[in-house]
C-alpha cells in the first residue's frame, strides 16, 4: 500500500533529545565520562564567575563545545553554534533542549580570557588523566616524548625587521592580502617578527623543507595505552623541547614503582638530554643517532637489554597521536594568535584525544 504525502507535519511531539542519539553510538561514552570529570571541577568552574547578576552560559557547554569542535573535525566556533540549530546530538551532547535558542560564536571569543585566567582547560585535563589512572590504565613506569611543529596562524607577508627599516614601505595594494616582494630577502627569527603573531617564529621540519610560522608542541605518552599526559606549546627555539620533557618526566618519575624508562627518536639521543635523565634517576630509551663526530650519547649499557627494543617499538605510537590531533582534531595549523590562546586549543584537543581513548578502554563510561 503506498503511503501518504503529509503537507503538514506534526506540531507537537512527546520525544528528548537524548532519543535521537543511537544507543550504541560511540559518542555516549565519551559523553559518560566528560561529565564525571567536569563534576569534579565544580568548585573550580564556579569560582570563575560571580555569585549575583545575570547567568551565563555555562562553562560545561564552552568546554564541550570545543570537544565536538575537534571530535567532528568542525572548521571552528561558527559551524559548531550553526550546527547546534539542527544537530539533535550536538544538543545531547551539551545537555541542551530541543526549545534550548543556540548559543552565538561570541561566546567562546568573550569567555576564553576567563578560561585563560583560571586555567580551566589544564584542570579538565588533569581530571581526564586522573579518571585513567583510577582505572590502572596508565603506565607508572613507561613513558614516550616526542614533538612536532604546528603551523601558525601568520604568513610571510606578515614579517617585518626588528629595527623598523621596513615602516617605510608603500601603502598595500590589498589591505586584507597585500603585495609582498621578499624575493632574495634573507629572513630569520633573528631579524624579523611577525606583526600578526609575535610569538611564532620560522622553523622548518627539515632539511630542504621550506621555513615556515609555527609553534612547537611537546607530547608526552604513556606506553601501556597510549595516552597523553600533557600537550605543551612553545616557541620554536630548538631547545624547549628536550628542557620541556625533562621537566614533565621529573614530575612522573616520583610515582614509578621501580626506575622509569622514557622513549624518543633522535633528536633526544643528545648529551644534555641523556645526562639529565639519569639525573632524575630514568632510563633513556632514545633511537641512536648517527652521527659524523661524537656517536650517540648512549651505548650497548642500554641498548643490549630487550626493554630498549621494546620501547623503540612501542615509541611510534605517539605518532599516532600527532596524526589524529592534526587530522580529525583539526590541529595541523592553529586557530589562534599567541601562544597562550594557542595552549589552550591545544589542551583541549588533547582532552578529545584521550576522551577518544578512553571510550574504547571503558566502553561504558563509568
Amino acid at each position: 500500500m503506498r503511503g501518504q504525502n503529509r503537507g503538514q507535519l506534526t506540531m507537537l511531539a512527546a520525544v528528548t533529545v537524548e532519543s535521537f542519539v543511537p544507543a550504541e553510538h560511540p559518542i555516549r561514552p565519551i559523553k559518560a565520562i566528560a561529565d564525571r570529570c567536569l563534576a569534579n571541577m565544580d568548585a573550580e568552574l564556579s569560582a570563575m564567575y560571580a555569585t549575583v547578576g545575570r547567568p551565563s552560559i555555562p562553562p560545561e557547554r564552552l568546554l564541550k563545545g570545543q570537544m565536538l569542535i575537534a571530535l567532528f573535525s568542525l572548521r571552528g566556533e561558527r559551524q559548531l553554534c550553526e550546527q547546534l540549530g539542527y544537530n539533535m546530538m550536538f544538543r545531547w551532547f551539551l545537555d541542551m533542549e530541543v526549545t534550548d535558542e543556540p548559543f552565538a560564536p561570541t561566546v567562546f571569543s568573550k569567555n576564553r580570557d576567563r578560561l585563560l585566567e583560571h586555567d580551566v582547560a589544564a584542570v579538565f585535563f588533569s581530571e581526564v588523566v586522573s579518571f585513567a589512572g583510577q582505572r590502572q590504565l596508565l603506565s607508572r613506569d613507561h613513558f614516550t616524548v616526542d614533538g612536532t611543529l604546528i603551523e601558525a596562524w601568520a604568513s610571510h607577508k606578515s614579517l617585518r625587521r626588528h629595527d623598523g627599516s621596513d615602516d617605510d614601505q608603500p601603502p598595500p595594494d590589498d589591505p586584507g592580502n597585500p603585495t609582498v616582494d621578499f624575493r632574495g630577502e634573507r629572513r630569520s627569527n633573528d631579524t624579523h617578527v611577525s606583526k600578526t603573531d609575535p610569538d611564532a617564529l620560522l622553523a622548518r621540519k627539515g632539511n630542504g623543507k621550506e621555513a615556515r610560522l609555527s609553534y612547537a608542541a611537546f607530547a608526552p605518552m604513556e606506553n601501556s595505552n597510549g595516552l597523553l599526559l600533557d600537550l605543551m606549546v612553545s616557541r620554536t627555539d630548538g631547545y624547549h623541547e628536550r628542557s620541556a620533557a625533562l621537566e614533565q618526566l621529573a614530575k612522573v618519575a616520583r610515582h614509578a614503582r621501580r626506575r622509569p624508562t622514557v622513549a624518543g627518536d633522535k633528536g633526544y639521543d643528545t648529551r644534555g638530554f641523556v645526562q639529565g635523565c639519569r639525573a632524575h634517576g630514568i632510563t633513556p630509551h632514545v633511537a641512536q643517532a648517527v652521527r659524523r663526530s661524537g656517536g650517540s650519547a648512549i651505548d650497548r649499557r642500554t641498548t643490549r637489554h630487550a626493554g630498549y627494543a621494546v620501547s623503540q617499538r612501542v615509541r611510534k605510537r605517539v605518532e599516532e597521536i600527532f596524526g589524529w590531533l592534526k587530522t580529525v582534531g583539526g590541529f595541523r595549523r592553529t586557530r589562534y594568535k599567541g601562544r597562550a590562546r594557542t595552549q589552550l586549543a591545544a589542551t583541549l584537543a588533547g582532552v578529545a584525544y584521550n576522551l577518544v581513548r578512553l571510550s574504547r578502554l571503558v566502553p561504558s563510561g563509568a
